[in-house]
């Protein structure tokens, strides 16, 4: 079969929201990976105003809840790296994608802009999939 909506799940990273305009990270929900053996942040980039800002990717994992615990991710552990899922000005309305194959429980990711004055948009979805249950539909 060639069905993927029956393979994965997804869950809100980072909603859409107003533009940031300035350099205050941008930081996801915290993912619960319970019931699933793999993970990919999917970063959806709209339209980036400034025209020398950058934006740094940063994942990181923990098995407390709240992330009390929470510490970067090995790149060993990362499918694709931060850098590469990190982007700048004029990446607007383009995407990218960073995975997850680590032991953790909790997942959380973390935009970071720097020299951003203007309007970016950004939000982010978390899929997961290698369910170890059958998933409901």
């Amino acid at each position: 079969m060639r069905d993927l909506a029956n393979h994965i799940t997804l869950k809100r990273a980072i909603s859409p929201a107003a533009a940031v305009a300035d350099n205050t990270p941008i930081v996801s929900q915290i993912v619960d990976l319970a019931g699933f053996d793999k993970a990919m942040f999917g970063i959806l980039i709209g339209a980036v105003a400034d025209a020398d800002a950058t934006f740094a990717v940063l994942v990181e994992h923990g098995d407390q809840a709240n992330l009390s615990d929470a510490a970067a991710v090995p790149d060993s552990q990362l499918t694709g790296t931060e850098a590469a899922a990190g982007f700048k000005y004029d990446d607007g309305d383009k995407t990218r994608k960073i995975g997850y194959v680590g032991p953790k429980r909790y997942l959380r990711l973390t935009i970071t802009p720097s020299g951003n004055a203007g309007n970016a948009f950004v939000s982010a979805v978390a899929i997961l999939s290698g369910a170890r249950y059958t998933l409901a539909s």
